[in-house]
């Protein structure tokens, strides 16, 4: 059996809504395949907190996550200060977590280590 696809070099698939957003349970499995710094806030969405030796660097990073937001059309909330962006993603359209909230997290990751 081939092993599975890392998440960082899957695609988002667009959420056309009408669909229930992940169980406790699976988001717990999902967050597994994360950097241990992220957290599922009430269920609800992904956040990590991602830290620099300045703004500039945090600018740098938080650029990069924009360019690959909009490749993906998966769009995270990013608050950017002092040496650090906090990135918080969910899926708008049903207010919850799906697998493309992963994925971008895992993109974010790969974006930050390299």
């Amino acid at each position: 059996m081939p092993a599975e696809t890392p998440l960082a070099e899957r695609q988002c698939e667009p959420c056309r809504g009408g669909v229930p957003p992940m169980e406790p349970a699976m988001i717990e499995e999902m967050l597994g395949r994360l950097h241990d710094d992220w957290q599922a806030v009430e269920d609800h969405h992904l956040a990590r907190t991602f830290t620099f030796k300045n703004f500039a660097q945090a600018l740098e990073f938080v650029n990069h996550i924009g360019a690959i937001a909009e490749e993906q059309a998966h769009h995270p909330d990013i608050i950017l200060s002092y040496g650090k962006a906090r990135v918080e993603i969910f899926t708008h359209k049903i207010d919850g977590l799906t697998e493309s909230d992963f994925i971008l997290a895992a993109k974010c990751d790969e974006a930050y280590g390299g």
